[in-house]
């Protein structure tokens, strides 16, 4: 990495305030869990709000709507409940939990920006003979996702985008580029049935009470393989037609080799985070907030020790790190303010009208507990999605519909079967909802609109995915009674 020889731009000490902020958070919900006291998440929390307040005039109006029905839901519960003050301080606790989380991933993805091996090993799997093209995007959108969480579709889509626009800048083969964009995204949203980088399992270890990650992963790489499954017999029997004059696929570029680095990238963060749960018995959600931002600093320092070509001249390293840490706390938080402006509200507003709608439900005897299993696992992998539909991102949704439903232990199942069907519903919400990360990237690299996306080129993919993630969620259910 060479030496930067041009001035710094001026600090914006706002941006840099709003940082230090979503940074202090972080630090404050990690210590609450780590040593307490727990009131520590409802200040970390309270950050968390001053940063919503501070920069709702700067996010677009769909943004601050959230944020006004925080605020209403607030007075509600203060003014109507007796523990309004109460279940103000757990929602503002839930806010920070995921926004917390969301900067511990962000980390990750800043330092596998500037890895020259990541980038190869994209090229590498955009590149394949057709044969092998879904199975490899598929595969390396999954892997890639594991770091880069959405960044894994802005850089291989960016990667493919390249390898098939023409001079004209559009696609030589829409039907191609169309195809490798959906194995990318599939990829991605397959990450959400068991990784514990995903909001999928951070969220719904907290919302359904008594599930946990480790009692979780084996169904959940079974259901991402399954999904996948799914997903690429869609492709094959499903495929648009070849146009006639199509040219020929990009060469392809690399070995198998170019995988390595990004294997060995997630062993190392698979061990270092498993030896922080194991050695701090802090929840495997926490562990990841402690445990990969300090990977991505590491990461970043061998990066910069260790350039590629090996003789381009070295920067300091402290002096790099630091530099490099500044700009994450202006510039790159400073662009995802939206982003974190929706998580938060999303994690406050579930939590505060889950909360309160409880009694209402109470008192209109609506009992879910009445309700056959089948129906309820069913019905959450195919309600979440629908759900999605008219714009209710699944942290919101899962944290609303979460307190209303049944115990696991008076429906006869583990609540890891009942988080395995959150999380397979929350794949096929982030596969086919209009207003979701991964739905609108693809339907920017496609030159299409995101309905497009989630209602054409998805339609096989969550209609038949749906149906065989219920039966399977319900056999899990069957099988381990």
């Amino acid at each position: 990495m060479s030496v930067d020889s041009n001035p710094s731009p001026k600090l914006n000490l706002r941006a840099l305030a709003n940082g230090s902020m979503m940074v202090t958070l972080t630090v404050l919900f990690i210590f609450a869990e780590a040593f307490g006291p727990a009131s520590l998440k409802v200040w970390a929390g309270i950050v968390g709000a001053v940063y919503m307040l501070s920069v709702a005039r700067d996010v677009r109006w769909s943004r601050r709507a959230f944020v006004a029905i925080g605020l209403a839901l607030s007075v509600f519960a203060v003014a109507s409940r007796e523990d309004g003050w109460a279940l103000v301080g757990q929602a503002l606790s839930a806010g920070g939990f995921v926004i917390g989380f969301f900067i511990a991933l962000t980390t990750l993805r800043t330092a596998a920006a500037s890895s020259p091996s990541i980038r190869r090993c994209g090229e590498y799997l955009s590149t394949r003979t057709p044969g092998l093209r879904y199975l490899a995007l598929t595969t390396g959108g999954h892997l890639f996702s594991l770091v880069l969480n959405y960044g894994s579709i802005s850089l291989l889509g960016t990667l493919v985008e390249q390898a098939e626009n023409g001079p004209d800048g559009k696609p030589r083969n829409a039907v191609r580029m169309r195809r490798m964009l959906m194995a990318i995204q599939r990829g991605f949203v397959t990450t959400l049935c068991w990784s514990p980088l995903a909001f999928s399992m951070a969220v719904g270890t907290v919302v359904i009470t008594g599930s946990t990650w480790e009692g979780t992963v084996g169904y959940g790489l079974l259901s991402a393989l399954l999904l996948s499954l799914v997903g690429w017999g869609v492709d094959t029997v499903f495929k648009p037609p070849r146009p006639a004059n199509a040219p020929p696929p990009p060469t392809p570029l690399g070995s198998i080799k170019a995988v390595l680095p990004l294997l060995l990238l997630l062993l190392c963060i698979v061990v270092a985070v498993g030896a922080m749960r194991w050695l701090s018995g802090l929840r495997i959600s926490v562990a990841v907030m402690a445990v990969v931002p300090l990977v991505s600093v590491l990461w970043i320092a061998l990066q910069t020790a260790m350039p590629e070509p090996p003789k381009t001249r070295v920067a300091s390293v402290p002096r790099e790190v630091g530099r490099r840490c500044l700009d994450y706390l202006v510039r790159e938080l400073d662009n995802y303010k939206s982003e974190m402006v929706l998580l938060y509200m999303a994690g406050f507003i579930g939590k505060l009208g889950g909360a309160l709608a409880l009694p209402l439900v109470t008192g209109q005897h609506l009992d879910f507990s009445t309700i056959p299993t089948w129906a309820i696992l069913s019905g959450i992998v195919c309600g979440l999605p629908l759900l999605g539909q008219i714009g209710m991102h699944p942290i919101l949704a899962v944290s609303l519909i979460g307190p209303l439903l049944p115990d696991p232990s008076l429906m006869g199942i583990s609540p890891n079967i009942l988080l395995m069907a959150i999380c397979i519903g929350w794949s096929f919400s982030g596969a086919t909802s209009p207003f979701t990360a991964t739905v609108l990237l693809v339907a920017y690299f496609g030159k299409v609109s995101a309905a497009t996306v989630g209602l054409r080129w998805n339609a096989w993919y969550w209609g038949l995915g749906a149906l065989v993630g219920s039966l399977w969620v319900v056999a899990l259910a069957r099988l381990t009674a």
